[in-house]
């Protein structure tokens, strides 16, 4: 039974999900485990960095125990992580200096509109990205400036700073290390070269003496230490950001396949090959991953709300008791009633970069039910996505033949139907729907020497449900062109003066 399991852990916004993978690659034992959100104040978003550890290993020992084998049968652990999301911490206690500030979170948006005035297109030009506070590095400037125990560790020598990946991977097993899909979302890595950028860093003041080395994805050097996982020494073979792992999930290893993620936020990457394809429209350019012996790079499209804003729903309205609601209550309409619905909580990201747009609905009249309102912010994900879609053929100059779709909300059939109608391409959802973790188990099976290629993750891909377009052209554009005329209304509607950024942050 020795070495025959893969572990895959996604450490995901909401919460972390662990699977357990025989040898032909077919799920033992799953396990799951929900994460607290912290907002200190209006814009912040925050984590409880020993809790995201903690589940990691709870969730973990669920999927042994399902499947009733011994940590020490594990050949190999892969992980994902949330990318943008940033922990401090102390070599010497092990304990974080701060909570982990969320890629959610706007404190540095002030910062980082300065930063975009003086240095976007240089940024954009080495590192692939638009400045913008969803990326780590305006966290650690951030963090630099208003911890005072954060201050206090820099000046012992004894200070930690990074994405969550290299936290997690530095409490299982002592390595001090980030991968370069990681550290690619952390707006401080040349994704030409692969290395911390010296202009960057010394733009913001970030000393590279206090970050993490960049290894590739299937490169870590690392084994549990058997007092943190269980009394076994297990190998982290492998370690990705959450979007990419699902990218390599969904089988998505050739130039030109695209997958989307819905989760609390949507996230769509198109493989491009091993050159990097530059955005003139709003989309990120970003490294898919550095395993095998080669680089893929892919291009980017995020959308900060989605399953958060059914969550919104539940939670703040009470309009839903349960998100297995939303598809019926979306379906006992013929249409949306003219209601559109920009689910802007926390600004617009790709194509818009608009951090002062706000959650915006239009077109309410007497008539509108709770059915239309939830039609109405399913369309909208759909929309965003759609938008996105557009932008990425236009950028990579080839249309999109398909979608590959994972995550939460792909089991709500309207969702999944209106996405297929309004993009007008097929919508495929994959035998296992864990990709997220499957993708890290995949280059955690890579590290470990267990599977030889990337391409071998393309041959387990199956298709487990196919969505055929039935909207007419013409329905499609109308549709579209309302939505658009909704987004208009969103834009810019907090002034820059009175969105909280943090005191003390850093200025230009």
């Amino acid at each position: 039974m020795f070495g025959k399991f893969y572990l895959g852990i996604d450490q995901g916004t909401t919460g972390t999900a662990s699977l357990l993978l025989d040898r032909e690659w077919k799920v033992r034992g799953k396990g799951y485990m929900e994460i607290k959100q912290i907002y200190p104040q209006p814009g912040w978003v925050e984590h409880n960095a020993l809790e995201l550890f903690q589940s990691i290993l709870e969730t973990s020992e669920q999927a042994i125990k399902q499947a009733t084998i011994r940590p020490e049968d594990i050949a190999s652990i892969g992980i994902d992580n949330q990318g943008e999301t940033v922990v401090a911490w102390d070599s010497e206690t092990g304990l974080p200096l701060y909570n982990a500030i969320v890629w959610q979170d706007k404190r540095t948006s002030t910062y980082a509109e300065q930063l975009k005035e003086k240095y976007g297109d240089l940024v954009q030009e080495k590192t692939g990205l638009q400045v913008d506070s969803y990326f780590g590095a305006t966290k650690i400037r951030w963090l630099l400036d208003n911890v005072p125990e954060v201050k206090a560790s820099r000046q012992r020598g004894t200070l930690m700073v990074g994405s969550t990946d290299t936290w997690f991977i530095w409490k299982l097993t002592g390595n001090y290390v980030t991968d370069i899909t990681t550290a690619s979302r952390t707006m401080l890595l040349n994704i030409h070269t692969g290395k911390w950028d010296r202009d960057i860093l010394d733009i913001l003041e970030i000393p590279e003496s206090i970050l993490p080395s960049i290894r590739d994805c299937d490169k870590l050097d690392s084994i549990t230490r058997p007092e943190m996982f269980f009394g076994a020494s297990v190998p982290v073979g492998g370690s990705m950001v959450d979007q990419q792992a699902a990218l390599l999930g969904q089988g998505c290893v050739q130039k030109g396949l695209v997958k989307t993620t819905y989760g609390t936020g949507c996230f769509m990457l198109m493989n491009t090959g091993d050159t990097p394809v530059n955005s003139e429209n709003g989309l990120l350019t970003t490294i898919a991953w550095q395993a095998g012996g080669r680089r893929d790079y892919a291009l980017d499209a995020g959308i900060y709300v989605a399953g958060s804003a059914i969550q919104w729903l539940k939670n703040s309205l009470g309009l839903i008791q349960s998100a297995k609601e939303m598809g019926p209550l979306s379906m006992s309409v013929p249409d949306n009633g003219g209601v559109y619905f920009v689910p802007a909580f926390s600004g617009l990201a790709a194509p818009y970069w608009d951090e002062y747009a706000r959650g915006t609905m239009v077109g309410l009249t007497a008539a509108a039910t709770k059915a239309h309102i939830a039609r109405a912010v399913q369309e909208g994900v759909a929309y965003q996505v759609c938008d996105n879609a557009a932008i990425m053929e236009k950028d990579a100059g080839a249309k999109i033949a398909a979608m590959r779709v994972d995550g939460g909300m792909v089991v709500d059939k309207f969702l999944m139907q209106f996405q297929a109608d309004i993009l007008g391409v097929p919508v495929e959802i994959p035998e296992i729907s864990e990709c997220t973790a499957l993708g890290a188990a995949y280059m955690g099976a890579m590290g470990a020497g267990a599977l030889d290629s990337l391409q071998s993750c393309q041959e387990y891909w199956r298709r487990a449900l196919l969505y055929e377009p039935n909207m007419s052209a013409d329905q499609r554009e109308s549709l579209l062109y309302q939505w658009r005329r909704a987004v208009e209304r969103s834009k810019g509607w907090v002034e820059s003066a009175n969105l909280l950024s943090g005191a003390g942050a850093a200025t230009v």
